[in-house]
C-alpha cells in the first residue's frame, strides 16, 4: 500500500525489495520519468506509475544491487537517481530539475526481516554565477615617465604602469602639459572575472567630488572631446592626460591650486552579450 509519504522502503520475506516514490520528494516536484536504478535492464521499470508517485518491485538481488555479508548477516544495497533535462541555449544551459540521489539497502539475517534503512542524499545546488559580495576601488597614479607622450596619438604609448606613488608622496607635484598616468582597480574580490569599467572621471580643486569648478577627463567612459589636449585610453581602466591648471574667472589667470581626480567605475561580469568593453569615437587632429 502507498500511505502518500515521500518515500516508502520496504523488504518482504521473499526477498523483494518494494521501493514507493513520491513527486514531492524534492521541490520543485520530481519529474518521475526520469527515476532509474542502477542496473538498465527492462525488468528494473516501474510496477506501477501514476502521477503522483512511481512503485518498483524487484528481487534484492537483482537491477545492480550489490551485497555485503557480514557477522552473518547479508545486506542488499542499491541506488535510485533522476536524471534532469539540460535546455541549451546560445549562451549556456539551464536546468529546472531538482537533482534526486537515493541510496536504499535491506539486511537479512536468516530468514527474518531486520532493520530497513533508507537515506536521502539531495545534491546541493550550485552557487551562482554572479553574487553579492564586497570589494574595494583604489585610484593610483603611476610614476612611470612617458617617452614621446601625445595625447592625440592613438592608441596611447603605454606608460609602464609598474610603479606608483604611495601615500607619502602625495600631494605630487607636476608641471603644466605633465602626463599624469591614471588607474582604477578592483581590491579584495572575490571573484577574479570581474572587470572594472569607467564611466566619468574629472578633476576639481574642492574637498569632495561635487565641489566645483571641474574639468571632465573621460565621459562615459571616454575623452572629453571639449579638451584641446584630449585623454588618452590606455585599456579600460587606466588613462592618462596632461596636467592643467583651472582659470580664476576675473582675473583669467591660472591658479596655482591642488586638483583632485574623481571617478565614477563599475564592476562588470563579461559575458557573450557584453564583453565589458567601450567603443569611443575615432580621434581627429
Amino acid at each position: 500500500c502507498y500511505y502518500a509519504i515521500d518515500v516508502t522502503v520496504q523488504c518482504t520475506l521473499d526477498g523483494q525489495f518494494v521501493v514507493v516514490v513520491s513527486e514531492n520528494v524534492t521541490l520543485p516536484p520530481l519529474d518521475l520519468g526520469s527515476i532509474q536504478l542502477d542496473s538498465s535492464s527492462p525488468s528494473c521499470s516501474p510496477v506501477t506509475s501514476l502521477s503522483s508517485f512511481v512503485m518498483y518491485q524487484f528481487p534484492v538481488s537483482a537491477c545492480g544491487s550489490t551485497v555485503q555479508v557480514s557477522g552473518g548477516n547479508v545486506t542488499y544495497q542499491n541506488t535510485m537517481s533522476a536524471a534532469i533535462t539540460v535546455s541549451s541555449g546560445p549562451e549556456d544551459s539551464i536546468t529546472r530539475d531538482s537533482v534526486y540521489k537515493m541510496f536504499f539497502q535491506c539486511t537479512y539475517s536468516g530468514s527474518q526481516d531486520v532493520q530497513v534503512e533508507a537515506e536521502v542524499y539531495t545534491v546541493a545546488p550550485p552557487l551562482p554565477v554572479v553574487e553579492q559580495g564586497p570589494f574595494d576601488l583604489e585610484l593610483v597614479i603611476a610614476t612611470g615617465i612617458i617617452t614621446g607622450f601625445n595625447a592625440l596619438s592613438f592608441p596611447c604609448p603605454d606608460p609602464s604602469y609598474t610603479s606608483y606613488y604611495v601615500d607619502a608622496d602625495y600631494p605630487v607635484t607636476k608641471m603644466l602639459r605633465d602626463p599624469v598616468a591614471v588607474e582604477v582597480h578592483i581590491m579584495n574580490r572575490t571573484d577574479p572575472n570581474l572587470v572594472l569599467t569607467l564611466g566619468g572621471c574629472w578633476v576639481t580643486p574642492g574637498p569632495s567630488a561635487s565641489s566645483q569648478p571641474q574639468w571632465s577627463l573621460l565621459v562615459n567612459g571616454c575623452p572629453n572631446t571639449g579638451d584641446n589636449y584630449l585623454t588618452s585610453l590606455v585599456t579600460v581602466d587606466r588613462f592618462v592626460f596632461e596636467l592643467f591648471a583651472f582659470v580664476d574667472p576675473v582675473a583669467q589667470q591660472a591658479l596655482a591650486e591642488k586638483i583632485l581626480i574623481y571617478c565614477v567605475a563599475a564592476a562588470c561580469y563579461p559575458s557573450a552579450t557584453d564583453p565589458c568593453t567601450r567603443s569611443c569615437p575615432a580621434r581627429s587632429e
